[in-house]
């Protein structure tokens, strides 16, 4: 980048967390100028992660602070660098979890910038420049154009935010396990924020989809409101034996330690449990139940710029948006606090666009 264009960083206003004790409050800082494969969009959503909540309190242990939170970011584009062709000003447009990857790696080859060894973190990470990211807590974003989904204009932004991190999740391994083909049944453990898009995504690719989860009255939202095919209670001995070798696979999208050999004995021969919640100890995994199967249990993160262009133009073409509560930005703080005791149907949306006042 040409040293002329640090002259004129941008202004941005967010909100950060300075240290473990996770409170947010006003953050100014600044972001590049534009460069010439850079889109520069204005902030109007911004979906709260539960890894939002684990990284300002520093639960995985690799958080600088002040951090900037926000890896589900949507908004409309102010300015286009000279190079870019892919965008242009007034387009729709969204970040997920990525803003940068080496461009050279096998993965990187093979459209999963996800697995690269030097993928860049939309925050709290170093940016190729060496600077920190700063996620979508914010104003304003500027990214390269590779890493910016366009957002097609049906589908409405506010609930299509969360589909950049909770989305992509979920249909990723969908597509990759060979657990998308009509007629097939996946079970869906637990029902929060990927959890309810799982079974829609699963839904609108003819699967037929069993919740599994430890709180029976969340039947009736699963099979009435998502439309779930079946329901089961995981601490209900009857219900799983009667389940036995039913499912071609799972997604676990739960993060809290559970045990995995109820689950497992689900699965029908050569079944997939995949993991894509992460649970901050390790499970015990009994490796008699796999062998008695040929049973695989796999885990997936997110998914490459070109599958989570796929899955917002799927979501778009079958009306697919998460299930989501707004707030404005100085709600902020009592939204970390229920969404940490898990009091939120099924994301919490951040309405940056009209709640945070600009920084100029």
């Amino acid at each position: 980048m040409a040293s002329s264009e640090h002259e004129h960083p941008k202004k941005a206003l967010g909100w950060a967390a300075r240290d473990t004790s996770g409170v947010l409050s006003p953050f100014k800082f600044s972001r590049r100028e534009t460069g010439e494969k850079d889109v520069t969009f204005k902030v109007l959503f911004c979906g709260i992660c539960h890894s939002d909540l684990h990284m300002v309190k520093n639960e995985w242990g690799v958080s600088t602070y002040p951090l900037v939170p926000g890896h589900e970011i949507v908004g409309k584009v102010t300015e286009v660098g000279s190079k870019v062709q892919k965008f242009k000003v007034g387009d729709k447009v969204g970040v997920g979890c990525l803003v940068g990857s080496c461009k050279s790696c096998d993965s990187c080859a093979n459209d999963l910038e996800n697995y690269c060894p030097k993928s860049v973190q939309t925050y709290g990470a170093k940016y190729l420049d060496g600077t920190t990211t700063y996620g979508g807590y914010s104003d304003i974003m500027v990214a390269n154009e590779d890493f910016v989904i366009r957002i097609p204009d049906n589908l409405p932004l506010d609930g299509a935010a969360p589909l950049l991190c909770a989305g992509i999740t979920t249909y990723s391994p969908m597509r990759y396990f060979g657990l998308d083909k009509p007629g097939m049944h996946v079970g869906v453990v637990g029902l929060g924020g990927l959890g309810h898009v799982a079974v829609k995504f699963a839904k609108a690719l003819g699967v037929k989809v069993t919740v599994i989860s430890t709180s029976p009255n969340k039947k009736d939202e699963a099979i009435k409101h998502l439309g779930a095919d079946s329901f089961l209670v995981s601490r209900d001995q009857d219900q799983m034996q009667a389940a036995m070798g039913t499912l071609d696979g799972i997604i676990d999208t739960v993060s809290a330690a559970h045990p995995l050999p109820p689950l497992i004995s689900l699965l029908k021969v050569n079944g997939k449990l995949v993991m894509v919640g992460a649970p901050e100890k390790p499970l015990e995994l009994p490796v008699f139940s796999l062998l008695m199967g040929r049973k695989i249990v796999a885990g997936s993160n997110i998914g490459g710029i070109k599958e989570t262009q796929e899955m917002i133009d799927l979501a778009a073409k079958h009306n697919i948006t998460a299930d989501i509560e707004v707030i404005p930005i100085d709600y902020l703080n009592t939204a970390m606090e229920r969404l940490a005791k898990g009091d939120v149907r099924y994301r919490f949306v951040i309405d940056i666009g009209n709640t945070l006042k600009s920084a100029t």
